[in-house]
């Protein structure tokens, strides 16, 4: 059977289940696909916190489905002292993790709703589920878009990089960089994918590597050190990468480490590509200067699988993201088409010009 004679359903990382939510343990991958149901909305956060849910598109719609769970639960005399517990839940969430704004775009959406419905408590419960379950389904349909308008920057047939993952895992299904690769594959393509390993958590080894074996996509699971060496052999066609902001001038907050890739591909003429929702561009940042940086536990570097293995006493630093400059970037693959430089002012006008003509 010729590649996309047939399309696979990818898992759907993020559901509303019986009144609570529903999440894949991402900590357990890939010994085990393991999912955690959650009934109290501080246990969502939590699970943001501590990575059991992670990618921007993910964290952002699991935040929405906990702020609607967390609703449920209120009982307040008045529409204004249930709209303060909503405001506080909200803080909660916003303070979970501190880059990917999608996880702010969610939350203040979610607000925006509660704070927008006339009626009663019980009305305004209805409605952030109402929205909560419209969120998961606008992503997973915006990353098809996004895979049909991406699919068509792959080769016919070569080697993709990617670092990270940006797959189904980082979004309610699908996945971005890893839905282009996916549409590519069903339209016919002959892919194979490199996948950095991406310390220090190891999401390339241990989440796209498992994603792509299950769909059956050949992959190799590189050192992140090896990248420089493939591409001067010239096994590398083009990378492609997720995001977790992106700023008014095309400078991009992803996982650390991307920004190296992103020099070498230009140092090799190899096309760099980011794809990322509408949601995770950030308008009002002038550049990637302004994004803030999570600064992630020590125990991420001087641990592998619970065992130490750097000198006791030595200092760390673990930043979780880097800034690639939006020079460095080939093109940004959204749902509503793919937006090329150069950047001559702010993102917000390429955008507008480019949308006009984009790939269909």
């Amino acid at each position: 059977m010729p590649i996309g004679s047939q399309k696979k359903q990818p898992i759907q990382t993020v559901q509303w289940q019986s009144g609570k939510v529903c999440l894949i343990d991402q900590t357990a991958l890939p010994e085990t696909l393991k999912y955690v149901e959650l009934a109290d909305w501080r246990e969502v956060a939590e699970a943001i916190r501590t990575m059991v849910v992670r990618g921007a598109p993910a964290i952002g719609c699991t935040a929405a489905l906990g702020m609607a769970l967390g609703a449920r639960g209120i009982i307040a005399d008045s529409r204004a002292s249930f709209l303060k517990r909503i405001a506080g839940m909200a803080d909660t969430f916003r303070a979970s993790r501190p880059t990917a704004v999608n996880l702010f775009w969610a939350v203040d959406r979610m607000v925006n709703v509660a704070e927008s419905v006339e009626g009663n408590p019980v009305d305004i419960k209805d409605a952030l589920l109402t929205e909560a379950l419209t969120m998961l389904g606008e992503d997973i349909e915006s990353n098809r878009r996004m895979g049909q308008y991406g699919s068509q920057l792959m080769p016919d047939s070569g080697n993709v990089l990617t670092h990270c993952n940006a797959g189904a895992l980082a979004t309610v299904g699908f996945g971005t960089a890893l839905g282009v690769i996916r549409s590519a594959v069903e339209n016919g393509k002959r892919i194979h994918v490199y996948a950095d390993e991406t310390r220090p958590r190891l999401q390339g080894m241990k989440l796209t590597a498992w994603e792509l074996s299950q769909d059956d996509i050949p992959v190799t699971i590189i050192a992140d050190n090896m990248a420089a060496s493939l591409m001067r052999q010239g096994k590398i066609d083009c990378v492609i990468v997720g995001a977790d902001r992106i700023a008014s001038n095309g400078d991009t907050a992803n996982k650390i480490g991307t920004y190296g890739v992103a020099v070498l591909a230009k140092h090799h003429n190899i096309p760099f590509y980011v794809a990322a929702p509408m949601s995770t561009i950030d308008m009002k940042l002038a550049s990637g200067l302004q994004i803030p940086i999570e600064q992630r536990e020590t125990v991420e570097m001087t641990h592998i699988e619970g065992i130490r293995v750097s000198p006791e006493g030595v200092a760390v630093l673990n930043p979780a993201f880097d800034i690639t400059p939006g020079e460095l970037i080939t093109a940004f693959i959204t749902e509503e088409g793919v937006v090329h430089p150069p950047f001559k002012t702010k993102y917000s006008d390429v955008v507008e010009a480019e949308l006009a003509t984009a790939i269909v």
